[in-house]
């Protein structure tokens, strides 16, 4: 399905990037996975490539500077030749009441959430520009359609992903390139695992309550989504099949926003 493309999945060695990366290279795409020393990225290499029979590599490089994001596009252009598929997923969170949240924490939320997917959708747009066909797909949240309490920076950063996610997609539509918004709800990552006991003593609430009161609660399926639902999203978003869905934000969220 999607033998002969080359991706690059930013924030894949764990969570969804991994479930990303995983989807894609199932469907035939040569990856480059992506963060920061990871401890078992070249387990995590070598296992996708035997399992699919895809070409992996991997890039350590730091989404909060411009100049890594350049450097890991010279690499997996080097090494596949171009870039075909960028999957921008790379996040941290922080979860503090906004006269409290740290100032060095904004900043670092808005650098990796958001900047990271501009400098990234900025190296890959003139290559496929050039070859007529690339696909572009921002890994958002909820969080860009809704907003909760105690993630001012992280709703701030998701909301801008969307509006970026239209505007790359208006600039580059006649050029066989779409760019996407994926907004999955609360997926039991290391990012949410992490934001469990945050959540907790912010809301003043045990553990349990945070996840069975404030992140499932919001999902009417009672259940977290699965990385595997995300991977088959942006697969067939990667595909032929869906060339004329562009500049939207697909919600994977058990219906949260429908509520």
């Amino acid at each position: 399905m999607l033998a002969g493309k080359a991706a690059i999945v930013t924030g894949s060695t764990s969570g969804i990037g991994l479930g990303v990366a995983q989807a894609l290279a199932s469907a035939g795409a040569d990856v480059m996975l992506n963060g920061i020393g990871a401890d078992n990225a070249a387990e995590l290499s070598s296992g996708i490539k035997r399992e699919f029979g895809v070409s992996v590599i991997y890039s350590g490089a730091d989404m909060s500077r411009p100049r890594d994001i350049a450097q890991m596009f010279d690499e997996a252009v080097a090494h596949f030749g171009k870039v075909d598929i960028l999957v921008n997923n790379a996040g941290i969170q922080h979860v503090e009441a906004i006269e409290t949240f740290p100032t060095e924490k904004w900043d670092q939320i808005i650098a990796i959430n958001l900047s990271a997917a501009f400098h990234a959708i900025r190296a890959a747009v003139p290559g496929m520009k050039a070859r007529k066909w690339g696909r572009i797909i921002n890994v958002a949240s909820a969080h860009a359609l809704v907003a909760s309490p105690f993630k001012s920076a992280y709703v701030a950063a998701k909301h801008g992903i969307a509006g970026l996610t239209k505007t790359v997609a208006l600039e580059t539509a006649e050029f066989g390139i779409t760019a996407n918004a994926i907004c999955p709800g609360y997926v039991l990552t290391p990012l949410v695992e992490k934001q469990i006991p945050e959540t907790a003593r912010a809301r003043m609430l045990t553990e349990e309550q945070v996840i069975r009161d404030v992140l499932l609660k919001a999902q009417p399926t009672r259940r977290f989504v699965g990385t595997e639902e995300i991977g088959a999203l942006a697969v067939f978003l990667a595909t032929d099949a869906a060339r004329s869905i562009t500049g939207t934000a697909l919600p994977v969220e058990g219906g949260w926003t429908a509520q």
